[in-house]
């Protein structure tokens, strides 16, 4: 029996809490490279609030559609997926690592679409950023319709010009690639890698209705 993907680990469980984040817009320059790791992060917000005010009209696989490609850019995507399937990544081959790369991708995605599905006048506050382990650490408060802070730090680094997510962390708890990688050392153990990519594709296909790409 294949070991499913966990539906709601740490982070996203606190996404979900504060599902329908009041986030600003994204205006024009939307694909500048960002100046600092808060722009990353504030483009990030702006497309989940375009597609949490249009999510009704957009659905599951409407808002996936919007979203994967804001994913992409945000997140440096391949050393996340790295990190996230630890000491098994070396006995990879390339072709390996670019359906996990691929499935990683579209699983953060198809959550995203999943969790921010709606709008009620929530707040995002971006409220500074410090250098942190070679990269820097955004912070953020969001702001839950009832008044609730949540806390979501992002830890930032350099790629070329741009600045990537490379890992989240909420109220300070562990790091969102830390419990990917907890969450993937079970199916990896006990169906190998291509266990890995089959769950994280089923997954995605659930949460939005789509289907992965031939590789």
């Amino acid at each position: 029996m294949s070991t499913p993907i966990a539906p709601k680990t740490p982070m996203w469980k606190a996404a979900a809490v504060a599902a329908g984040l009041g986030l600003a817009m994204l205006s024009a320059g939307a694909d500048a490279a960002p100046a600092s790791g808060g722009d990353t992060v504030r483009g990030l917000y702006d497309a989940l609030l375009g597609a949490m005010k249009n999510g009704r009209t957009l659905g599951q696989s409407g808002r996936f559609t919007q979203l994967e490609p804001v994913i992409r850019r945000s997140f440096d995507i391949p050393a996340m997926a790295r990190l996230s399937v630890g000491a098994s990544w070396a006995g990879l081959n390339e072709a390996q690592r670019q359906q996990v790369t691929d499935g990683f991708v579209r699983y953060i995605s198809a959550i995203y679409a999943d969790r921010f599905d709606s709008y009620a006048g929530q707040k995002l506050e971006v409220t500074g950023e410090q250098p942190s382990g070679g990269g820097v650490m955004v912070r953020s408060q969001i702001i839950k319709a009832n008044g609730e802070p949540v806390r979501v730090d992002y830890m930032m680094r350099q790629s070329g010009d741009a600045w990537l997510i490379a890992d989240i962390y909420l109220d300070g708890a562990s790091s969102e690639v830390a419990t990917r990688r907890s969450e993937f050392a079970a199916i990896l153990k006990n169906e190998g890698i291509d266990g890995l990519v089959a769950a994280l594709n089923r997954k995605a296909d659930m949460l939005t209705g789509t289907s992965a790409r031939a590789f």
